[in-house]
């Protein structure tokens, strides 16, 4: 009656589901599901809930589960794994009041309640609306569950009017020759002292150069550079949907592989360090030398800018950062023309002689 499945997710970390499903006539009538970082806790579930489900009338309204058993079935029969911030998303949501309620029970009111609820900013409470969103449109083709894609479609209607939710806002905040300067001075003296820690004399010039956030810059591995052509697979990009599997092939400007060639050879991961780490690293030395409100992926729009400054067009731009859509790079048309900032720049002289 039940089967426990271990996954490795993203992380690397090894989830196990434990699923119960129960049919009649060949049918299935039921269904129910719970993931553990343990297994020894994915028996123990296991046997108690199959325990509890041979009781006459245990199975109370089995078409018409809890969001939370439903959020656990989808997980489980997904066969693509998610990314953090989605596993993330979900088990919150499985965790709150809502994911206590029944399908029948989930109104557009009662999403619009559940929203309002999450202490956070309008795009953060707009994903989690997306993120449960791919739930209930599979829950009635997939398995018959009563709940409507309407009214999570009416939820997003009214959040959306009443400011609940919205698009993040467009950050404009650009490094300033002086302070990446300051920011190079600092790192250059702590990497004379240690040599085994991260080299952000070269994570900040390639993040720069090569536009990537710091998650896909230490994603990169040497067996997806093609040197011949400028250009590298950046596998699961970030992207509106789901990132997994979004593998996308880019250019390389000459300043990003001239820094990719510093590293060791390798047909693995070409910046071997913790993306966590490295934006941690990044705003300690900021605070520490006074730079305000800079950000790592702040770099990211840095490179875009420099590039649309040096005359690039929009389709030539999106070949590097990797935009889908050109529309998303319509922000930067504002700029003008006025060359290469960084023609000369005595850092990359120095880190890449």
């Amino acid at each position: 009656m039940g089967s426990i499945v271990s996954r490795k997710r993203k992380d690397g970390s090894v989830g196990h589901t434990a699923q119960i499903r129960l049919k009649d006539g060949g049918k299935v009538i039921y269904t129910e599901a719970q993931t553990f970082d343990r297994k020894p806790a994915a028996q123990a579930w296991l046997k108690k809930r199959e325990t509890e489900l041979a009781v006459p009338g245990a199975l109370v309204k089995p078409s018409d589960p809890m969001l939370k058993d439903v959020i656990d079935q989808y997980c489980a029969d997904t066969l693509r794994p998610h990314g953090k911030t989605k596993d993330q998303v979900l088990r919150t949501i499985r965790n709150a009041p809502i994911g206590e309620l029944r399908c029948s029970e989930i109104t557009s009111q009662e999403l619009v309640r559940f929203a309002q609820s999450i202490e956070a900013q309008p795009s953060t409470r707009g994903n989690y609306l997306s993120h449960l969103a791919a739930v209930i449109s599979v829950a009635k083709p997939a398995w018959g569950y009563p709940l409507e894609k309407q009214a999570i479609d009416d939820a997003r209607t009214v959040l959306t009017k009443l400011g609940v939710t919205g698009r993040s806002r467009q950050r404009t905040r650009r490094p300033t020759l002086d302070e990446l300067d300051r920011l190079m001075t600092h790192y250059q003296a702590a990497e004379l002292k240690r040599k085994d820690i991260i080299p952000m004399t070269r994570l900040i010039p390639f993040a720069i150069f090569s536009t990537r956030r710091q998650e896909e810059i230490t994603r990169l591995q040497g067996k997806d550079l093609d040197r011949a052509n400028l250009e590298i697979i950046v596998r699961d990009m970030k992207n509106p949907g789901e990132k997994i599997g979004n593998d996308v092939r880019v250019t390389l400007t000459p300043e990003a592989l001239k820094l990719i060639e510093l590293q060791p050879k390798t047909d693995g991961v070409i910046w071997p360090y913790n993306a966590e780490s490295v934006s941690a690293s990044f705003t300690r030395a900021c605070a520490l030398l006074g730079i305000e409100d800079l950000h790592f992926h702040d770099l990211r729009h840095e490179g875009v800018s420099r590039l649309f400054e040096m005359g690039w067009t929009i389709p030539r731009v999106a070949s590097v950062s990797g935009h889908r859509s050109w529309s998303s790079l319509k922000r930067y048309t504002h700029l003008r023309q006025a060359g290469d900032r960084y023609a000369g720049w005595k850092w990359l002289d120095r880190v890449a002689p």
